[in-house]
């Protein structure tokens, strides 16, 4: 009897052993489920939709070298090599594109005047990893200015501010010294939405001839970048006035398909470009007999 005892208590420990363990793994599932089933529901995908980017204002470039008008040219820069510009490469000019003009008027004994005249365009797209092109453009512009600042050789450099030109824009003034002359340069950087046109106008007086004045090489290139800025609107549509009288024009005599707009005829566009010109005329009814 005395032997059986201790026996017995080693087989009831023993045998308590599964069940502890059933317990421990009944609680252990239990929890593991608990656990499992609130950390799904307290995550049920909150990932942040990316707030789209803002679309580009404009779509196209004007052609650089009709976006200042000719008497501009013939203004600023007498006895042009080529009226009409020469065209920079680019293989994509909705993106960018430039024209530049040069030309020395021989005053005789007076001596000669040298001008030449230069406007370039880029062109940003909206993109959602590089942002709008509004905000790629105003980068751009802050990049122009600066290497403008930065012209090797040049003194006595100025920026100030421009208003009337865009939305932003800064001239850029100095005096180069180049081939024995004195030069005065004026460079205006402008954004216009997504756009950004760089205009550099600079001049010198050869042969004995005077300089010319900062403040008119500084106006002359105000003027003709204004003049840039403007095309780009009228290259994509805005701001450009509609035809005269297109609210009492007769249907039947829409013939726009006949003859292309001019240049001069001040931007009129054709009734199927602008929508608030486009209604249709009213249709005509049979009479029954």
């Amino acid at each position: 009897m005395h032997r059986s005892a201790p026996r017995l208590s080693r087989i009831l420990a023993c045998a308590a052993v599964p069940v502890m363990l059933v317990a421990a793994g009944c609680s252990s599932d239990s929890d593991d489920k608990k656990g499992s089933g609130s950390s799904s529901s307290a995550s049920p995908s909150t990932k942040k939709t990316e707030a789209a980017v803002e679309p580009a204002k404009f779509d196209q470039l004007p052609d650089p070298c009709t976006s200042i008008a000719k008497k501009t040219i013939r203004d600023l820069v007498p006895s042009a090599k080529k009226k009409g510009g020469t065209a920079g490469g680019s293989n994509d000019l909705t993106a960018r594109g430039s024209c530049s003009w040069n030309g020395l008027d021989d005053k005789g004994v007076k001596g000669s005047q040298y001008r030449w005249l230069d406007v370039a365009f880029i062109r940003f797209d909206s993109d959602q990893s590089l942002g709008s092109g509004a905000k790629r453009a105003g980068d751009e512009y802050t990049k122009q200015i600066t290497k403008a600042k930065a012209t090797e050789g040049a003194e006595k450099v100025v920026a100030a501010p421009v208003t009337g030109i865009g939305e932003l824009a800064t001239a850029v003034t100095y005096d180069l010294t180049k081939t024995k002359e004195d030069f005065e340069y004026a460079t205006v950087v402008a954004r216009s939405g997504n756009v950004v046109v760089t205009l550099t106008y600079n001049g010198a007086g050869y042969a004995g001839a005077k300089t010319p004045s900062a403040s008119d090489i500084r106006k002359g290139a105000e003027k003709a970048a204004k003049e840039a800025v403007a095309a780009i609107a009228k290259a994509n549509g805005i701001g450009v006035p509609p035809a005269t009288g297109t609210s009492s024009a007769k249907p039947t005599e829409d013939t726009s398909d006949d003859k292309p707009d001019s240049p001069k005829s001040g931007g009129k566009t054709s009734d199927t470009s602008n929508p608030k010109t486009s209604a249709k005329p009213a249709a005509k009814t049979t009479r029954k007999s």
